[in-house]
């Protein structure tokens, strides 16, 4: 047998010893590149036999194993199972993924902010946060309170880990019983969770978030610490966070001393202070206290003798019907507060004084006037909501109205609602347009039809005007131009010139994304109130960019100065050239004092809007401001549900002129940045053709001498046609009665 080392290479193959300087370099590395395909193929083919060597053995060890009848179906089922549950706990990881990466900060340092409010003459108005400054110790909070509060919320509390399976089973079983859910299955710990974490969106997800952040915090903190934490840092209606604070707020006496009756009131608090708030409606919390009062006695935590005092003798809370306490303005102040401390690094202290821009004069205006227009004609119309914001030019906001009853709902359809703005929105398109130096106040446009696709847009009325100035266009609320002015911003590009649009409307304050879409132009995509009250401030300034903004100064514990809004805030920036406000502030005052505007007009004061409807009258709205403030306007239904036929013109106008003119009482009369006082000329709008609404008082104006003298001869006139028709014809009366 020939050993492999003195085997001869078949003719024609070349071998090592052939790799010699005498082949030349490039022989030698084609035999170096041969060698090593060679080695890389006997390799592979080495690989590929012991994979199915390893195969074999796997079949034959699979067929040994091999079971039959019920223990296979068994096997089979188990596996499914295994395999089912991997890929579960996949999904389930990947879901609770984004959960946990809000848990990168601090968990015990969120929401801990405790924040006296005051008005802009710094008088306190309310408080919102925890009172961690004099929070109380969970060994002085009363036994009956604890046990109320696990009772109804949480038996298990200290006998689970996070999730509590037996009592989410319970409460399936009682909600089948019930026909209705009237038992929850979170945990105190799931409920924390949300309340740190998370929203009150209901879907799959966030349970699924909820869950995962239990048992986080389970690891991370003792049950006393969560329970602790739950306690203080829970809404209970009112406008109180924490137990704390609602006993002061209800009961007018720190928890440590509430009754039996009054601890269960506010255990009845924690899942629904909406419903059961006991200023807004003290029969359903006394029967949800009452409800309490029985888990006390089913969870074998007291006994009914123990509880019948309390059933007999139910809590009383403080009467705060008579307080006017602006819960919407102090809630976006609150947010307004947490953003700047989450931005400003030497804002660390957690109990703060702020001193906000709320003036309670016109705050209570706006209110009213809200109420009152919506008892007068909301069935009318078929509106039964409403919303107002009132700043200043400069962005500080004066009052908010987020709604009719903040007891009956907490929603702030001011600064929280998304709503399509309709044609108030057409102003930025305009104002864009300007900035690109496509118009100017005295350009002249062409209405005429165009299509997008399969969306023509059309006018009011059905019909094309024709040639027509920029400013008759806007007056007029034409929906056809701004729709042409995006196409020819674009430069034919339609989509290019809607990217322009809402490049603007981010400058001029609308921070939420913006549906690109092409009914954009004219008021599609939705946005909020206070934003686009406060894109209009950019065009009462002048040009100048504006942030909204609650909170005027910020002290300390100590009462140091820590932040004021004039030193620290970011600084304005241009949007639009000072010609380009003034065109525009000439055309929404022409809007106001001859357009669709009417009703919005304040007597002596030169105010500047636009009306805007939605599709089926879902929205209206009035936008407009003076020389001082900006307020916006909207009237609606919750359910998105249309109203009959209510347009901007109409109840938001009515109820803008109703703020402003409280806002504007005792205030120097001053005209819109760029204009004079008076009326405003309308170019494109014949005079004569502009009749006054039906119901809408003429605005008074203040007359020239010649002015007075030719209202004089006037009257002369309507004496002597008076005197005609009982002592004979106008011929005969001297010729120097006649108007010259």
């Amino acid at each position: 047998m020939v050993s492999q080392s003195s085997r001869a290479c078949p003719k024609g193959v070349p071998g090592l010893s052939d790799l010699t300087p005498s082949g030349g370099w490039g022989s030698a590395l084609k035999r170096v590149l041969l060698d090593l395909d060679a080695r890389l193929n006997d390799g592979a083919w080495r690989l590929a036999g012991a994979i199915g060597r390893g195969w074999e053995r796997l079949a034959d060890l699979a067929d040994r194993v091999q079971v039959y009848g019920w223990k296979r179906v068994g096997a089979e089922i188990a596996s499914e199972g295994m395999t089912l549950g991997t890929g579960g706990l996949v999904v389930l990881l990947m879901l609770a993924m984004p959960a946990f990466r809000e848990t990168e900060d601090d968990w015990r340092k969120r929401s801990e902010l405790s924040v006296v409010f005051q008005d802009r003459y710094g008088n306190e108005v309310g408080r919102r946060g925890i009172r961690h400054n004099d929070s109380v110790p969970l060994e002085e909070f009363p036994d009956h309170l604890i046990k109320a509060v696990l009772a109804t919320e949480d038996r298990r509390f200290y006998e689970h880990y996070g999730i509590d399976l037996i009592g989410t089973l319970r409460a399936i079983a009682t909600n089948a019983r019930a026909g209705g859910v009237v038992q929850g299955g979170s945990t105190l710990t799931q409920q924390l969770a949300k309340n740190l974490f998370l929203t009150n969106e209901r879907s799959i997800e966030r349970k699924i978030k909820e869950a995962f952040l239990a048992l986080w915090l389970e690891s991370r903190a003792t049950k006393n610490e969560i329970l602790k934490t739950y306690l203080d840092r829970a809404y209970m209606g009112g406008g109180a966070f924490g137990a704390e604070a609602a006993s002061e707020y209800y009961f007018g006496k720190s928890v440590r001393d509430v009754t039996l009756a009054e601890a269960a009131l506010l255990a009845g608090l924690f899942k629904a202070p909406t419903r059961f708030a006991p200023h807004v409606n003290l029969p359903a919390a006394r029967a949800r206290a009452n409800t309490v009062l029985d888990n006390l006695v089913e969870a074998g935590f007291m006994t009914e003798g123990q509880v019948f005092g309390a059933r007999r003798n139910p809590a009383t809370p403080v009467d705060r019907q008579d307080e006017a306490v602006p819960n919407y303005y102090l809630d976006y102040a609150f947010e307004d507060v947490k953003r700047l401390v989450a931005a400003t690094p030497s804002l660390v202290d957690r109990v703060l004084t702020v001193r906000t821009g709320l003036d309670l004069t016109i705050q209570k205006q706006a209110e009213l006037s809200v109420e009152a227009i919506i008892r007068q004609y909301g069935s009318d119309y078929g509106a039964s909501q409403a919303a107002a914001v009132v700043m200043e030019v400069d962005g500080t906001v004066r009052a908010i109205v987020g709604g009719r009853d903040y007891g009956a709902s907490q929603f702030n359809r001011a600064t929280e609602a998304m709503r399509q703005p309709g044609s108030s929105f057409k102003p930025i398109v305009y104002g864009t347009a300007m900035r690109e130096g496509l118009i100017n106040g005295r350009s002249v446009v062409v209405d005429r039809p165009i299509c997008l696709g399969n969306w023509c847009p059309q006018n009011y009325g059905r019909s094309f005007s024709g040639a027509t100035t920029v400013t008759s266009a806007l007056v007029r609320s034409i929906n056809s131009i701004p729709v042409i002015l995006t196409q020819q911003m674009g430069r034919g590009d339609s989509r290019v010139g809607r990217q322009k649009i809402i490049a603007t409307a981010r400058e001029m304050g609308i921070t939420r994304p913006l549906t690109d879409s092409a009914p954009l132009p004219i008021g599609a995509a939705e946005v909020t109130l206070v934003e686009l009250t406060t894109s209009y401030a950019t065009f009462a300034s002048g040009g100048l960019s504006v942030q909204p903004h609650a909170a005027v100064e910020i002290r300390n514990s100590s009462g140091e100065l820590v932040w004021r809004a004039d030193r620290d805030m970011p600084q304005r920036r241009r949007v639009f050239s000072t010609q380009v406000a003034t065109d525009m502030n000439g055309i929404l005052v022409g809007v106001v004092e001859s357009g669709t505007g009417r009703r919005a007009q304040v007597q002596g004061v030169q105010v500047g809007g636009k009306t805007g409807t939605t599709n089926s009258y879902r929205d209206a709205l009035f936008v407009g401001y003076s020389s001082q403030f900006v307020t916006g306007v909207w009237y609606g239904n919750d359910d998105y549900s249309p109203t009959n036929r209510m347009t901007g013109g109409s109840l938001p106008a009515m109820t803008f002129s109703q703020i402003m003119t409280a806002a504007h009482q005792g205030l120097e009369r001053k005209p819109i940045h760029g204009l004079t006082i008076g009326p405003q000329p309308v170019p494109g709008v014949p005079a004569g053709t502009q009749t006054p609404m039906a119901g809408v008082p003429d605005r008074p104006q203040i007359l020239s001498r010649s002015s007075l003298e030719v209202l004089g001869r006037i009257d002369t006139l309507l004496r002597d046609a008076a005197d005609t028709l009982r002592t004979g014809p106008l011929s005969a009366r001297p010729a120097g009665s006649v108007l010259r």
